[in-house]
């Protein structure tokens, strides 16, 4: 098959076979094209549709983005069973073979460090919500609703009686999501701090309070999963998400950029996607 040369990861050699029936970007299946002591894992792309033009016009459209970092991420999931991948930007394309070597010989020693640094790890998301409509349900009854005000004194004090509980219901939250975060940081190699997620882009009900990564040893996280999940239950009101394990995008520097996967796990906008483009090189 003809067409350029789309780049999902580079990563170290390894024996294990990727699953069968991988596809990715353009329905086109994975390769793997060795340089020295370092894989690029490519597939085919049409130049129709990822030519440096072409591209500016797609990655405006946000179907097309949505589908085409779906497929990249089914890749750089893939890689993660049997290897540890350092994920390169969506989008990223060469004009052939010679184009991909180039640029691993050209950034051969950054790729190393990276791969060193990040090997036998992954990537685990945590987050923290308020789930501000049950603030008035820290027992075991149901809340009772509160009653109809007499007057529009009442009324205001009903308002204020609320606000302070909510406030006092983020304010715990803030203080629960510091402290977990603390925790896990300390059972990790290495940690980020994303922006809180918009609720409004995302559809995730509450307030996000705590939006982080954690990179940690594939050895040690069972141990991981179990700390968070015997947070859980501790505080009411109080809603705490993992996923993982992912390919470690927030730890791999500049090699990564923000694709729509990147941003379903860390909840961050779409409306960036100018930053995704990295176009045709040769």
């Amino acid at each position: 098959m003809t067409g350029l040369r789309y780049v999902y990861a580079v990563c170290r050699p390894f024996d294990a076979p990727l699953q069968a029936q991988l596809t990715g970007v353009a329905d086109d299946p994975p390769r793997l094209l060795p340089h020295g002591d370092l894989v690029a894992v490519v597939s085919h792309v049409p130049e129709a549709d990822f030519s440096e033009e072409a591209l500016r016009a797609h990655l405006e459209n946000l179907d097309w983005l949505t589908a085409t970092a779906r497929a990249h991420q089914q890749v750089v999931d893939a890689l993660t069973v049997v290897t540890t991948p350092l994920p390169l930007r969506l989008a990223t394309v060469f004009r052939d073979d010679s184009g991909v070597r180039q640029m691993l010989e050209e950034r051969e020693a950054a790729f190393r460090r990276t791969l060193d640094r990040l090997n036998g790890r992954v990537e685990w998301g945590v987050k923290v919500f308020v789930e501000t409509e049950r603030t008035e349900q820290a027992g075991s009854e149901p809340a009772q609703p509160a009653p109809k005000p007499a007057s529009g004194r009442d009324y205001l004090r009903q308002r204020r009686r609320q606000s302070r509980t909510n406030e006092d219901l983020w304010s715990r939250a803030e203080e629960f999501a510091s402290g977990l975060h603390t925790a896990l940081a300390g059972r990790a190699d290495d940690a980020r701090l994303h922006a809180p997620q918009n609720p409004r882009l995302s559809g995730a009900a509450g307030r996000n309070v705590l939006n982080a990564a954690y990179l940690v040893s594939r050895d040690t996280s069972e141990e991981f999963v179990e700390m968070v999940d015997r947070t859980k239950d501790d505080a009411p009101g109080i809603r705490v998400e993992l996923t993982g394990p992912w390919a470690a995008y927030s730890f791999a520097g500049d090699e990564t950029g923000r694709g729509e996967a990147d941003e379903e796990r860390h909840g961050e906008s779409g409306g960036e996607s100018g930053e995704e483009k990295t176009g045709e090189e040769s």
